[in-house]
């Protein structure tokens, strides 16, 4: 891990916060030895600190407060962060832009987190939607989707972008050298799906990515691509969906290893067997998903993230910071935006 980077976590944001985002972050700092910044409600996080047990000179020099008056609530519109200034994302993203924290971490109001990280920290140039990539279990390997949620609906050269960005977010975080590039239809052939995803399919043609063309659902779990492309309102149902599928799965596994004195024998046998199967389709695993193109790091998790599933994000976050992730994909869609050029000059003429 990245000795020195510190990460700021949002105390407030999510489901069941104050508590797991403050017992995630006294994880990654006990277990892992990370340095975060805990952003909110400075009473409430010395409240909860107490209650796990943490007097303060376990994690000193490792963890400190960062103090934040207000909350962007679930049921708020996504644009109330520009509002609330002292909001606890978006004092998570000035400590970015400031150079205090290397990346963020949050499982609140995810456009809010959108609007944050574009604002305040900004976007890297040419991109103009950062998207969140989640990272999906496949034969063989891992498959990267995105975008699964921060934009609902995306046009031409946003997918254009996602896919870019994604390239390079499999070749740096999942260590694929050479990333195949899929465009999420609803069938294989050139001509299926929107009028949209059909200029999308001529673009991505023309990117130099290694674009293998339209892809279906099934495809994300097959091994048969590396990245799939989306807006974020099919990559997010998909993403719920397959979590609720694993969760299905791995519950009736359960049953049925319980039902009767020979099947829980059987299910003593096959506990690490099992236990890789969960590691493997359990999406807290992998903590939150990054939002590509921001100009430092970005993690956004589910609202209802668990405590292991921020102190997962916390790791993500500093692997993302180790490799300097963010700072590749700016310079390589620099690269890339001056070959676009050369293809198409003038982009203006390219579809939107």
């Amino acid at each position: 891990m990245a000795d020195g980077v510190t990460i700021a976590v949002d105390a407030m944001g999510g489901d069941f916060a104050p508590k797991a985002a403050i017992e995630g972050a006294l994880m990654a700092v006990l277990d892992d030895g990370a340095r975060v910044i805990l952003v909110g409600d400075d009473e409430v996080i010395a409240h909860e600190r107490r209650r796990l047990g943490d007097s303060g000179w376990l994690t000193e020099g490792r963890l400190v407060v960062e103090p934040a008056s207000e909350v962007v609530a679930m049921d708020e519109p996504a644009v109330a962060v520009r509002s609330k200034r002292q909001a606890s994302v978006r004092v998570c993203a000035r400590l970015v832009r400031e150079g205090r924290a290397r990346a963020m971490v949050t499982a609140g109001h995810t456009g809010a987190a959108m609007i944050a990280a574009k604002t305040v920290i900004g976007t890297a140039p040419g991109v103009d939607r950062p998207a969140l990539a989640a990272i999906f279990p496949s034969v063989g390997g891992k498959t990267v989707v995105l975008d699964v949620g921060a934009n609902l609906d995306a046009k031409v050269r946003h997918l254009r972008q996602f896919a870019v960005m994604g390239h390079f977010y499999a070749q740096e975080m999942v260590g694929n050298p050479e990333p195949r590039i899929g465009l999420l239809s609803v069938g294989e052939e050139e001509g299926k799906g929107t009028d949209r995803l059909r200029k999308v399919y001529q673009v991505l043609k023309k990117t130099g990515l290694n674009f293998v063309g339209n892809v279906e659902g099934h495809d994300i779990f097959s091994g048969t691509v590396d990245v799939v492309v989306c807006d974020g309102f099919v990559g997010n149902a998909v993403l719920k969906g397959s979590e609720a599928l694993a969760r299905y799965v791995a519950g009736v596994l359960r049953e049925e290893l319980e039902g009767t004195v020979r099947s829980r024998l059987a299910s003593l046998a096959a506990a690490p067997a099992l236990r890789r199967f969960r590691d493997r389709v359990d999406f807290s695993e992998y903590g939150a998903a990054p939002l590509l193109g921001v100009r430092g790091g970005c993690f956004v998790g589910h609202g209802s993230s668990s405590a292991t599933a921020i102190r997962n994000a916390v790791r993500r976050a500093l692997e993302f910071s180790d490799l300097d992730v963010d700072a590749k994909i700016e310079e390589r869609v620099a690269d890339l935006h001056l070959q676009e050029a050369r293809i198409f000059g003038d982009t203006a003429g390219e579809p939107s």
